[in-house]
């Protein structure tokens, strides 16, 4: 059996995580990582108790769905609330982040972002990341070995 490499297993959670989202325009996932050791996850969805697209609809507002909390936020927000530092900390996510949570990522310390798919990157993300020396690297979800493990189990 071909062992899983550390990128392929926090895309692979973070895939894992977005089947939790409650977004019907797009399921996103997030995954703080620190020494090799997930500290946070995050799903887009709606705010806790609250009615989620999955239900009633996105709420549009300048194209955008003002009910979602994007997951990269609800990750950090999750460290936040249970006193988790994200100083030097790594995020894999789902989708390239959109540059609200570009610069909140850059804010809570984290030191890079593996994304598994381009989703609208922002040009100015990208040289925000750069200014703050935060690598950022695309690394698609192998699904070949990540199914073949799945079937292992």
């Amino acid at each position: 059996m071909q062992r899983i490499s550390w990128n392929q297993y926090f895309m692979a959670q973070s895939h894992l995580l977005s089947s939790r989202s409650t977004c019907t325009r797009l399921t996103v996932g997030a995954t703080i990582v620190r020494d090799k050791r997930m500290i946070a996850g995050g799903y887009n969805g709606s705010i806790a108790g609250g009615t989620h697209c999955a239900d009633e609809g996105c709420y549009i507002v300048d194209n955008h769905c003002v009910r979602t909390i994007h997951a990269e936020m609800n990750a950090i927000l999750q460290c936040a609330k249970f006193g988790v530092a994200t100083e030097g900390a790594e995020i894999y996510v789902t989708h390239f982040p959109c540059l609200q949570c570009c610069k909140a990522l850059i804010q809570a310390g984290i030191k890079a972002v593996y994304y598994a798919e381009d989703y609208k990157n922002h040009p100015y993300a990208l040289e925000l990341f750069e200014q703050a020396n935060v690598k950022t690297e695309k690394v698609p979800l192998d699904k070949d070995v990540f199914l073949a493990f799945a079937e292992s189990i």
